[in-house]
């Protein structure tokens, strides 16, 4: 969706990496947890940490640091996991965007954003959705649904299957 397609105040989840603020619209937010214990699973991106157990379904979790080439994030008393869900050729992926804070939920009207900048041809600013205005700071707002490209969340996807797979075999 592009800027364009933004004509009505839409609420967003901010959260922190490192010094920048970042947004989802919080229709993709299922919810926010506290960071518990991820499982690593082998032979995965270096993004991807692992999975986690959210009510006995196996979650994978990216570090949204490492996927936008930012330091891996340290665990601190405000790391949390984000669970959003992602639509990618008519499927949803449910995963967890590790994140240094979460901020607060906005309201944005459409006059506040503005359209994502475009810096050359070689670099994908795709999955940023526009720049949102809020006082003299900008506020990167993120299409989840295009961070992350199909192999990448196949692979994400296959990873999470794999632990459900090794966690039932495990308790049979």
């Amino acid at each position: 969706m592009s800027v364009a397609g933004i004509t009505e105040t839409t609420q967003y989840l901010t959260f922190k990496l490192a010094d920048e603020v970042f947004a989802l619209d919080i229709s993709k937010v299922r919810e926010v947890l506290d960071f518990t214990s991820i499982t690593k699973v082998p032979r995965t991106p270096e993004f991807m940490r692992g999975v986690i157990n959210l009510r006995g379904n196996v979650v994978p979790v990216v570090d949204m640091r490492l996927k936008f080439g930012m330091s891996k994030t340290e665990k601190t008393v405000n790391t949390c996991i984000i669970i959003v869900e992602i639509s990618l050729d008519g499927d949803t992926t449910v995963l967890g965007a590790l994140a240094d804070s979460v901020q607060e939920v906005i309201d944005l009207e459409p006059n506040q954003i503005e359209p994502a900048p475009k810096i050359g041809t070689r670099l994908n600013t795709e999955f940023i959705r526009g720049m949102g205005k809020r006082d003299e700071h900008f506020i990167m707002i993120l299409e989840i649904d295009k961070v992350f490209s199909a192999d990448e969340l196949s692979l994400v996807q296959d990873a999470g299957e794999a632990a459900q797979t090794d966690e039932t075999d495990a308790g049979t």
